[in-house]
């Protein structure tokens, strides 16, 4: 990737807008992203059943995050 803000990173932030992890998979961070869809996904699982209705909040933090992590995304500094 060619720095903050650069094509590359748009388009992985417009992927995260889908599917939470996958910009940080296109951006080559396969443990972030793995983090980012497993612990954004459980959130909204368990945001399904009527109990736990209260970690859709903390689930949509995460799917944010996700976005914004792959768009400020600097890669390995030189």
């Amino acid at each position: 990737m060619a720095g903050q803000g650069s094509g590359g990173n748009v388009i992985a932030a417009i992927c995260n807008v889908f599917l939470a992890g996958l910009g940080q998979l296109v951006q080559g961070r396969v443990l972030r992203a793995l983090l980012f869809f497993i612990f954004t996904y459980g959130c909204y699982s368990l945001s399904m059943t009527v109990i736990l209705f209260f970690f859709w909040p903390i689930g949509f933090i995460f799917h944010i995050w996700s976005i914004i992590d792959a768009a400020k995304y600097r890669g390995r500094g030189l």
